[in-house]
């Protein structure tokens, strides 16, 4: 867990975003999430309920393009999409990157988990590809682990940063229908269920995200007095 108030990569700002400080009454309690992906927006938007705060997702801003991931860790990745989404909208913005390390694989997809089977891949795809690059592979060597980095950068610089991890392994075949991503291939062994078989507060009690955001929120209100300064 850290907090810091980093430099700020200087992006163009959102035109229809108004001035840092001078949002619509009711803002000064809105966070965006620096996503389009409907499953992160809604275990996200779960896990803050009670934070008295309004979530939008990057749908909100549309001309807000698709931001690319250029750094070589997920908490490169975090920070780079929170800085940048905080600056165009004027608004605190929570950002998460995630993925899969597979110890078989060296820690792959790691960073590339969202692309692994190529730019634009479905969930399917890259799960065709994760088991196909273990075939054969026992169970005992198929330990594996979500981690996930949550950032929330505001437009002054305040920023606070935590790590979740959710250990398991890769199961040989997908299971359960919930959840999204690699969830269906993902083996919690003390539940003995895949996290697509968990229910959605169940997977946001146990996820490597849930682990990230709870960790964030314990620090959130000092973030939040440093972010209306």
């Amino acid at each position: 867990m850290t907090e810091k108030t980093p430099p700020a990569t200087p992006v163009a700002p959102n035109p229809a975003a108004p001035p840092v400080g001078t949002q619509p009454v009711g803002t000064e309690k809105t966070v965006v999430l620096a996503t389009r992906n409907t499953g992160k927006i809604a275990e996200l938007s779960a896990l803050l309920a009670g934070f008295g705060v309004a979530v939008l997702g990057l749908d909100a801003f549309p001309d807000i393009g698709e931001i690319e991931e250029t750094g070589a860790t997920f908490a490169e990745n975090a920070a780079l999409k929170a800085r940048t989404v905080a600056q165009a909208t004027g608004l605190v913005a929570l950002a998460d990157d995630s993925g899969l390390a597979v110890d078989e694989l060296s820690g792959a997809p790691g960073v590339y988990s969202a692309r692994y089977a190529g730019q634009g891949a479905t969930d399917a795809a890259n799960n065709a590809k994760l088991l196909a690059a273990l075939t054969g592979v026992p169970e005992s060597r198929r330990g594996c682990r979500f981690i996930s980095v949550v950032t929330a950068h505001a437009p002054n610089g305040a920023e606070i940063t935590a790590e979740g991890r959710w250990e398991g392994r890769v199961l040989p075949s997908p299971r359960g229908t919930g959840g999204f991503g690699y969830d269906p291939l993902f083996l919690d062994p003390e539940l003995g269920r895949s996290a697509a078989e968990l229910a959605p507060a169940e997977k946001n009690a146990r996820s490597h995200r849930g682990h990230a955001l709870r960790a964030l929120l314990a620090h959130w209100p000092a973030f939040w007095a440093k972010a209306q300064t």
